[in-house]
């Protein structure tokens, strides 16, 4: 029988997505300085005020007032009339050195000793459905709100979003889970009051609001939906005319980001990972280094999960894995192929053969995906999954002294996303 699935993006200016940015910079600049550096670290933002709180164990002094100032900047929160903007918002820093117990679990005298640095399951998810191995639903959604972003910075066909933004995408699926075609679109925006009303009586004001919310209305179904079709064709088709849109369905929007709802790192994991579809083992990933498995170890699996789907052996499959804090060796490996793997073996011996190709220590993990870099700013808004691989040179600086000192990085970025495995899988397997 025919189903109906959603998934749902946030913008880079969501509050939750803008903590996260900030949590994610304050990485990248301590790797960037000190590649050895364990960092946890947690942001809230609300009304004019940012609070940076964590544990660090590293060599580099940073200033992290001017990161964060810089990440607000860039995500564009340049306005006073935002109530949260770049250059005068407070930014508190209790930040503070990590515990030695768990530095002791982690830290080795052999790298290759190295030991998880927290308890959990994490789980990596891939589907055959898209090109990039990705959910449907959720990548769609993603794509509307990176289009939204665009046409803000633009500020030529659509002059006056704000920053924060929702989307959400329901896919009916056919009997064999192949989506057909999106029943509904919502799309949430911030935006400017810029309809005023003629005066402060009721009706007035209703009218003004009205006309603004359907211009918001238009301009999403015929600038932005046109704008993602022609930008990503594959997807196309399954864009129709009875399509149910839900635009600004609260009514008017102007009283958002951190002013209108506090934001924290780590609320969004499911906007992080698959949208809901697969598993989440529950451990947020921004503000954390490699050595906590709740990040890398969701980066690897996902690896394994993609290489998998891309070697041919199934059409979807979920990854799990686990860890005791201080060990190194993983708890388990567990596959759920859902019935679509094209060998004659349970998931069960699936599971046994992957475990032989892949180092799932926390060492072997950082190792493999290049995980000591900073590379993590790029995962902080519209998904950690799903992305192109690329290397690229990223720029840092920092005051010593009276001076400013620059440091480029050359980075790979979405590592994780490669299909470097899937020779020596279909190898493994015998797959043809």
């Amino acid at each position: 029988m025919p189903y109906l699935f959603t998934s749902e993006s946030v913008s880079e200016g969501h509050p939750d997505k803008v903590a996260d940015q900030i949590s994610d910079a304050l990485i990248d600049n301590f790797l960037a300085w000190d590649p050895e550096s364990k960092v946890a670290c947690e942001t809230l933002v609300t009304t004019g005020q940012v609070v940076l709180a964590g544990e660090v164990k590293s060599a580099a002094y940073l200033d992290v007032q001017e990161i964060t100032r810089e990440v607000i900047r860039k995500i564009g929160y340049t306005k006073s009339e935002y109530m949260f903007e770049a250059n005068s918002c407070g930014v508190l820093s209790a930040i503070h050195e990590q515990s030695a117990d768990i530095n002791r679990g982690v830290d080795r005298k052999k790298k290759e000793d190295q030991g998880a640095g927290d308890q959990g399951m994490m789980f990596g998810y891939a589907t055959s459905e898209t090109d990039n191995y990705m959910p449907l639903a959720l990548d769609l959604s993603h794509k509307l709100l990176i289009e939204l972003a665009a046409l803000r910075r633009e500020n030529k066909d659509i002059r006056y979003l704000r920053p924060d933004a929702k989307a959400q995408v329901t896919l009916e699926y056919s009997d064999d889970h192949t989506p057909v075609r999106i029943d509904a679109i919502v799309v949430s925006t911030q935006h400017d009051d810029f309809v005023k009303a003629k005066s402060d009586k009721a009706a007035d004001m209703a009218k003004a609001d009205k006309e603004m919310l359907d211009k918001i209305r238009r301009d999403i179904i015929n600038i932005l939906i046109p704008r993602v079709k022609k930008k990503y064709p594959k997807y196309k088709h399954l864009f129709n005319d009875k399509i149910s849109y839900h635009i600004n369905p609260t009514g008017k929007f102007v009283i958002g980001g951190p002013h209108g709802d506090t934001g924290l790192t780590g609320r969004k994991i499911i906007v992080d990972t698959y949208g809901g579809r697969g598993a989440h083992g529950g451990g947020a990933f921004s503000g954390k280094d490699p050595s906590k498995v709740d990040r890398s170890a969701a980066y690897a699996t996902r690896h394994i999960a993609k290489n998998m789907v891309a070697s041919g052996l199934c059409e979807r499959v979920l990854v799990q894995v686990s860890y005791a804090i201080g060990v190194k060796e993983p708890m388990n490996i567990f596959v759920d192929t859902y019935g679509t793997a094209r060998v004659k073996l349970h998931d069960g011996e699936i599971a046994d053969k992957i475990a032989s190709l892949f180092d799932m220590t926390p060492y072997g993990i950082e190792s493999r995906l290049k995980l000591r870099n900073p590379i993590y700013s790029e995962t902080a808004a519209y998904g950690h999954f799903g992305k192109e691989p690329e290397t690229v040179t990223k720029v840092f600086t920092r005051q010593e002294g009276l001076k400013k000192v620059e440091k480029k990085v050359k980075a790979e970025l979405f590592t994780w996303e490669k299909l470097d495995y899937t020779e020596k899988i279909r190898k493994a397997f015998r797959l043809k």
